[in-house]
């Protein structure tokens, strides 16, 4: 039996966004008066907005008292909500009107550290080349990556298998273990004594220095030791500066290791589990701005091909 008390709202009762505006802007500040200055209204029409607000809702979003206002359970909660949606706006408002109506969006997922060191130096140059294609970067948040992100063209690591996804193997995974120069002073290389040396950690990858290792017939103690990370990036910073040891994609530390800033340990490149691969939905296979990033990365990648060679240890 259905609930005559839950009727949907229909289209002419759903709030108005100066009403949200307003609410948002009293719950941020805990007060009228100050929302109406933000606001540029006076302190009445915020609080008849909010109030007007509550009518349609049935529910108090504040607590009134003489001297202050503080939000109820609900409008906590609501506050949250709104406050995602008015973000939805501005963005959506942002990104319509820096593009002219020919121009495109290429929205582009990528690991943090991967887009800084790669990413980043591959697309130089491209916004020049297509200057009706804006491409938006979002930093993935975590290791995975999940299927049900907004996203045109993902730059991901992994086996290539994503659900919904093409995937184009972009270049395998080599590992190296590298230093400060300064670090190695006084230290001989030598994996005998590897308790003389700290070994950085990557928080997401906890075996991966056994792993290394193991790839070359080497058993040794105590591989799971030392500082974790979260990124990449952490771990080379920290590695610059002399705390230890880091075991990283060569592609991310060419440049370190071509200026001398660090150095390899050990002349051994241990090849990752997985590879790294331009990924897009199976929907936008014909799309154009995909096509055209295709053709990018893939010039992108016979250009440079030699010099990826030239800094293998």
């Amino acid at each position: 039996m259905k609930n005559k008390d839950k009727t949907p709202l229909s289209f002419r009762r759903y709030p108005s966004t100066t009403a949200l505006q307003c609410f948002e802007t009293a719950a941020r500040h805990l007060s009228f008066t100050n929302a109406a200055q933000e606001m540029h209204m006076t302190q009445s029409a915020i609080s008849k907005q909010v109030a007007q607000l509550e009518e349609m809702l049935n529910l108090s979003l504040f607590y009134r008292t003489p001297h202050r206002i503080s939000l109820t359970p609900a409008g906590k909660t609501y506050y949250l909500e709104v406050l995602d949606i008015l973000k939805h706006i501005e963005a959506a408002t942002t990104s319509l009107m820096s593009n002219s109506d020919n121009s495109e969006i290429l929205k582009i997922v990528s690991h943090p550290t991967f887009c800084a060191r790669w990413l980043i130096p591959a697309l130089n140059g491209f916004s020049k080349a297509h200057p009706l294609i804006n491409f938006s970067i979002k930093e993935l948040a975590g290791p995975f990556f999940t299927e049900d992100q907004n996203v045109d063209v993902a730059f991901l690591y992994g086996d290539g298998i994503w659900g919904g996804m093409e995937a184009i193997k972009l270049f395998d995974e080599y590992s190296v273990a590298v230093c400060s120069p300064d670090y190695l002073k006084d230290k001989a290389p030598c994996t005998s004594k590897i308790n003389n040396f700290t070994l950085l950690q990557l928080s997401s990858r906890p075996s991966a220095w056994y792993e290394y290792f193991k790839q070359q017939d080497i058993s040794i103690e105590g591989t799971f030791v030392g500082p974790r990370f979260d990124t990449f990036h952490t771990t080379i910073s920290a590695a610059l500066l002399g705390y230890g040891i880091a075991l990283v994609p060569l592609r991310l530390v060419a440049p370190e290791l071509q200026s001398g800033t660090l150095v390899t340990v050990w002349s051994y490149a241990a090849k990752g589990r997985g590879a790294y691969y331009l990924s897009y939905p199976l929907s936008l296979g014909r799309s154009h701005k995909v096509k055209v990033i295709l053709e990018w990365v893939s010039t992108y990648l016979e250009r440079t091909a030699e010099q990826h060679l030239d800094s293998m240890p």
